[in-house]
């Protein structure tokens, strides 16, 4: 074993490093905390974990999570505006608009962006979801809440591109988000602004 952690330790820290923004120091501090707490705690610990392929699933109106495969609150709650959409790259940025209390339509979650740079086309994202939103018939405006950094940009083009052939106003928050901004770290002040001040994509 020599001065190294033991095997299990070790691959532990292995498995923490995967998650974002965790590096190998941190990943260290979290296996040791973890190994510190009562036996019972971490198999509940990971009985817990064990269990979200399960117990955590997609939405299948807006592709956010929710319970297994049920429809999440937000998309279950009549008091929403079905009128107004907005799409959300993930889901912090779903709950960073929620959090703003600006905004009472439903949302479409795209599940990432597309790298210019890579040459995608959106291969991979929920634009079938987008689509039978718009084409379900309440929509009347789209609101592209993405980050404002190259990547989000060349996704709410793309994305304004195949919404045209569509009756609906797509639009984009504008006030406060600086450019490059990712929308999830964005204060609810903020989103809040943005949204009010909401432009046409290509404005």
């Amino acid at each position: 074993m020599g001065g190294g952690y033991p095997a299990a330790l070790e691959s532990l820290i292995g498995e923490l490093k995967q998650l974002p923004g965790v590096g190998r120091r941190g990943a260290e501090r979290m296996a040791l905390a973890l190994l510190a707490r009562p036996a019972a705690e971490l198999e509940a610990l990971g009985a817990l974990i064990g269990t979200l392929p399960r117990t955590v699933g997609r939405c299948p109106r807006c592709g956010g999570l929710s319970e297994a495969d049920a429809v999440c609150g937000i998309c279950g709650d009549p008091r929403r505006d079905d009128s107004l959409l907005c799409v959300v790259e993930n889901m912090p940025q779903l709950f960073a608009v929620e959090a703003s209390g600006h905004f009472r339509g439903r949302y479409l979650v795209l599940g990432g962006k597309i790298s210019p740079l890579d040459s995608e086309n959106g291969e991979g994202l929920n634009l079938r979801g987008l689509c039978d939103s718009v084409e379900a018939g309440n929509v009347r405006e789209v609101i592209l809440a993405l980050s404002s950094d190259v990547e989000g940009r060349a996704t709410a083009v793309f994305l304004a591109e195949l919404l045209e052939k569509y009756p609906v106003r797509v639009s984009r928050p504008a006030l406060g988000l600086p450019a490059g901004a990712n929308l999830s770290f964005a204060d609810a002040a903020t989103i809040g602004a943005a949204l009010r001040g909401r432009v046409g994509v290509q404005d």
